[in-house]
């Protein structure tokens, strides 16, 4: 697997910027095949940091209806794989970039 394939986007929520303060430990959606050695690899290279430990989770699919004129729409919301990276200490990523 590429390592461009293997990050698909940060997550940023209250809860993420909780954790980045606290523990340094910034989460990512990432491509479901990828493991820990490989998100890892991705995030040094592209974010130029150092990675003590990367913890991940698959985040099962949903089943979703909702209610239209022709009636009910059900559906599947697809599954996800999160990384939790953490850095080492003294270091950051910059996910905002120049605001």
């Amino acid at each position: 697997m590429k390592l461009t394939d293997v990050i698909i986007k940060p997550i940023l929520t209250e809860k993420v910027n909780k954790q980045i303060e606290k523990n340094r430990c910034y989460t990512f959606i990432v491509d479901r095949k990828a493991n820990k050695l490989e998100i890892k690899t991705a995030v040094e290279q592209f974010y130029g940091v150092t990675v003590t430990a990367v913890n991940t989770l698959v985040v099962p699919a949903k089943a979703k209806s909702r209610m239209t004129k022709a009636g009910v729409v059900k559906g599947r919301k697809p599954a996800k794989k999160k990384a939790m990276v953490q850095v080492a200490e003294n270091e950051e990523i910059n996910l905002y970039g120049e605001i």
